[in-house]
């Protein structure tokens, strides 16, 4: 690929330096930051609410390619209000599309990168909360039209479906007709719709996508986005649109502990990017976060060596969806292999339903045709009962009927392989708020529960239907909770859901990436409370595992199994946070 073998690196140079920048300060800058991390590939932006120069785009491509870095453009589509002109009810000085004058700078500015550039990437403020008369007036018009009551999300999918093709894509492609345009979409894939973006007819109109994967501080930031999405999202956008994915994106704002910079690096290299985008060049300059990446950045390029395709529990979430969001990355955060994608996975053994899966009005007759006809393992969530249970399904004898529950008792039966089930009934350190799933006794059977005083809730729940299993988990209240639930608890959830015939015993917060070359990563964050763990890892028909990078130089990277439960060889491995390693499965 370039300067290293399993991705591209890059990074992003913001107008308001491409601008301003002299070349004695470019070169530099670019000293500090080729001496920590090795640069394939930058993109170079002339807009950003203020328009470089010719002269200067020009002398930061020549700086550049001097040193042998690839040159691309970009554009961040925000715009200070013109002169003379009243305030826009907007945030973050994103478009009025409504706005002529400032349809026209669009124009000009995508006009500038076709004449400029090969390629360019669109950063992800190409979005509209414009909520000026204009534009009230245009959505209630649409709206009208179309027999819609309320609500802004059809009008502006439409609307930045005719920006994209009239004001980006026509203007660039007028200058060079051979331009590829990659629009890049943010980590806020939930509430893509209520702003624009339309993934399902845009990626018809661009060359590429790209993925957003900035997690930065989950606890201090207003996002609130679990890490685990730095991996998820990538998958989600490979599975949305194969080989057109270009990479994920991930910055240094936000956080001041330096291991939560290097997962986003981690996890978004864990989905085999084909580009790993550090943005900003500006932010990465002089900064102690550069030095510790670089050091990172070959060892992950060894570990993906080992590595081939990211498969796993595939969860469903079709175009313009919302619902329980991001409750698969919390899942993924306590170790289950969660990868997504905007069609249903009716090829794959094992999937997973949400609140936002029932977006699909055929969701339960697709359910219903995966049992019956494929019978796989399906895990679905409460969320998802109480979404569809408006329309009645008779898959499961679960009903929803807004109980609750809070509970740090909890009952958990054992996964017998002969004779009785054993039962376990660990507690957790504060109650867990869990919706009351009501069901059917022995018609539903109760695998783990919550205890309250005399009474028992379930929070996996099991289903058979033809030759498929539904398994239903409680989503609580705050779905970091998973991550208070005992090791036994979160155990058992894994052990019914297992990818590849790999699942592991132990506490949440350590994630379990799987490939489809008999190889698994495991991680464990860097959290709050989080210590080395021994973890018991289960891989059926294994004889052992070849454990890379080795514990110590002089260490074996053989690891026997510490003993074999029926076909299951069970592997007591070491995880320690902040520390990656992969796993190949010798059979």
């Amino acid at each position: 690929m370039g300067n290293y073998r399993n991705f591209t690196l890059t990074t992003y140079f913001v107008a308001q330096a491409t601008a301003t920048i002299t070349e004695e300060d470019l070169e530099k800058q670019l000293s500090f930051i080729l001496k920590h991390i090795r640069l394939d590939k930058v993109y170079l932006e002339p807009w950003r609410g203020l328009m470089a120069s010719h002269d200067q785009v020009e002398m930061c491509k020549r700086v550049f390619e001097r040193h042998g870095i690839k040159v691309s453009g970009g554009i961040t589509t925000v715009i200070p209000t013109p002169e003379g002109d009243k305030e826009k009810a907007r945030l973050f000085d994103t478009f009025c599309y409504n706005d002529p004058k400032m349809r026209a700078k669009l124009r000009e500015v995508t006009s500038f990168l076709g004449a400029h550039f090969d390629e360019f990437i669109i950063d992800d403020f190409f979005f509209t909360n414009c909520m000026c008369p204009e534009c009230v007036k245009e959505k209630n018009a649409f709206n009208k039209s179309h027999g819609i009551k309320s609500g802004w999300q059809e009008y502006r999918l439409d609307l930045l479906k005719r920006i994209s093709e009239e004001d980006i894509i026509a203007p660039a492609r007028k200058e060079n007709p051979n331009i590829k345009i990659t629009i890049k979409y943010p980590n806020w894939a939930e509430s893509y719709q209520e702003t624009g973006y339309n993934p399902k007819e845009q990626r018809e109109l661009f060359d590429n996508i790209y993925a957003g994967t900035e997690t930065r501080d989950p606890v201090s930031t207003d996002q609130h986005l679990p890490r685990y999405l730095s991996y998820s999202l990538m998958t989600y956008f490979e599975n949305m649109w194969p080989d057109h994915n270009g990479g994920g994106w991930f910055d240094t704002f936000d956080m001041h502990i330096t291991e939560h910079y290097l997962e986003q690096a981690y996890l978004t290299a864990f989905s085999q990017p084909k580009e790993l985008m550090l943005f900003c060049f500006q932010s990465i300059y002089d900064n102690m976060f550069t030095p510790s990446l670089g050091f990172q950045l070959d060892k992950l390029d060894d570990v993906m060596d080992k590595a081939g395709k990211p498969v796993g529990i595939t969860c469903y979430l079709p175009d313009n969806c919302q619902g329980e969001d991001n409750i698969q990355d919390f899942l993924g955060m306590v170790g289950l292999p969660i990868v997504c994608s905007p069609y249903f996975p009716e090829n794959e053994d094992q999937i997973m339903l949400t609140r936002s899966s029932a977006y699909d009005p055929d969701i339960i007759e697709k359910l219903e045709k995966y049992l019956r006809e494929n019978g796989g393992n399906v895990l679905v969530t409460t969320g998802f009962w109480e979404e569809v249970g408006k329309k009645g399904y008779d898959l499961t004898s679960i009903r929803l009927r807004g109980r609750k529950i809070s509970a740090n008792r909890y009952r958990v039966e054992s996964a017998a392989i002969k004779g009785h089930p054993t039962y376990s009934f660990p507690y957790s350190d504060k109650p867990v708020t869990i919706p009351v799933a009501e069901f059917r006794n022995n018609s539903t059977w109760a695998v783990v529960k919550a205890s309250h005083d005399e009474e028992s809730f379930g929070i996996l729940l099991r289903d058979d239907y033809c030759d498929g299993h539904i398994w239903t988990i409680a989503a609580p209240d705050a779905f970091p909770d998973y991550y208070r639930m005992p090791s036994p608890v979160l155990s058992r959830i894994r052990q019914a859901l297992p990818v590849n015939g790999i699942w592991f015993e132990g506490p949440s917060r350590i994630s379990l990436f799987a490939y489809d070359n008999d190889s698994f990563i495991v991680y464990p964050y860097v959290m709050d409370n989080v210590q080395r763990e021994d973890i018991l890892v289960h891989v059926k028909g294994a004889k052992a595992l070849e454990e890379f990078p080795k514990h110590f130089p002089m260490a074996q990277s053989r690891v026997e199994p510490l003993y074999t439960e029926g076909d299951e060889a069970v592997f007591k491995l070491s995880a320690m946070p902040g520390v990656f390693k992969i796993y190949s499965i010798i059979r």
